[in-house]
């Protein structure tokens, strides 16, 4: 696949066209106000998965609408003292899997909680258990427009209303060291890790890998591939709502998170990718505003980004980081 976006240069200097609404911060002060109404009362229960390395816990705690989400929350196996904490958020239709998926980061000595995807987890992986019980007006299958009629009504104010309920329920655990705790993902899980770190103020580090939903309005136009080619496709129906979509949209672009955020960061970017294109990722990276954050970009690779060789570089820069 040839390079179809900007140079590597260009990347360095881009900046997103996408505005903030006046209200975005009054929009996601009032969300979270009304979720923390509703009683955290996160449960952890323990589960007998046969590892003998790790023990894990199933996860309930009140999201959005005090509605349960479930996640897995993985500790080495023995801990006694508080440990650094990673909070992951999973990509585009997976879901919280099963706990043998996800031990990396517990193996690394870390206290690890992965948030299922509200709705999601029927696409790939070992499923999902989280309904999202709101509906929604007319939208395009998939995620991408469902309640794009309102901000109040986008799917995406639930789910990353859903991700800062995960790090408020993970950090309730007496093993967890909520002073040094990060927030991580790839895809779809990389754009809500930039939500979060947007949304909480006293993160330890961000580690979002090629991030979705970011800098929606050059990513609907330049690529054709899903998940953005909903948005395209939605409107080639729903003619003349262009202006309303990216209205709603405006609320939920990562770009606008990521200038709000305070804590070190780590991004990751392919040049080959047509699912998140490098310069949607720049965009964001670009944005944020901390002095300590690098970018690795993979200039070969298409949405698969670095793989292991990210998760070799992520495991040496949270050692640093957490060690601090």
């Amino acid at each position: 696949m040839p390079l179809f976006d900007l140079t590597l240069e260009e990347l360095h200097e881009y900046r997103s066209d996408s505005v903030a609404p006046e209200d975005f911060d009054a929009f996601w002060t009032k969300t979270l106000q009304e979720a923390r109404e509703h009683d955290l009362a996160p449960r952890f229960e323990p589960v007998d998965t046969g590892l003998t390395t790790v023990d894990v816990y199933d996860v309930t705690f009140a999201g959005f609408g005090g509605h349960p989400v479930k996640a897995w929350f993985t500790v080495p196996a023995n801990a006694t003292a508080p440990l650094p904490l990673i909070v992951e958020f999973v990509g585009y239709g997976g879901g919280r899997g099963l706990p043998h998926e996800h031990l990396l980061w517990a193996s690394a000595g870390h206290a690890h909680l992965i948030m299922d995807t509200r709705g999601q987890g029927s696409a790939w992986g070992g499923g999902g258990g989280t309904p999202d019980p709101v509906g929604g007006g007319p939208a395009y299958p998939g995620f991408m427009t469902r309640g794009i009629d309102a901000p109040e009504n986008y799917y995406y104010r639930r789910v990353f209303t859903d991700g800062v309920r995960a790090v408020e329920a993970a950090r309730s655990h007496p093993l967890a060291d909520a002073s040094r705790t990060v927030v991580l993902g790839g895809s779809q899980g990389g754009g809500i890790s930039i939500a979060v770190a947007g949304l909480v103020p006293d993160l330890a580090g961000a580690a979002p890998d090629v991030p979705f939903l970011c800098d929606f309005p050059r990513a609907a136009v330049l690529t054709d591939r899903h998940p953005y080619r909903e948005i395209g496709l939605f409107l080639k129906t729903h003619r003349g709502r262009s202006a309303d979509v990216q209205r709603t949209l405006a609320y939920f672009d990562g770009v606008h998170f990521a200038t709000r955020a305070t804590a070190p960061a780590l991004f990751s970017a392919a040049l080959e990718d047509q699912t998140c294109p490098p310069s949607t990722v720049f965009a964001a990276f670009n944005a944020w505003p901390h002095d300590d954050k690098r970018i690795e970009v993979y200039d070969f690779n298409d949405h698969e980004g670095g793989g292991p060789f990210q998760e070799e570089t992520k495991l040496r820069w949270l050692r640093a980081l957490t060690s601090r």
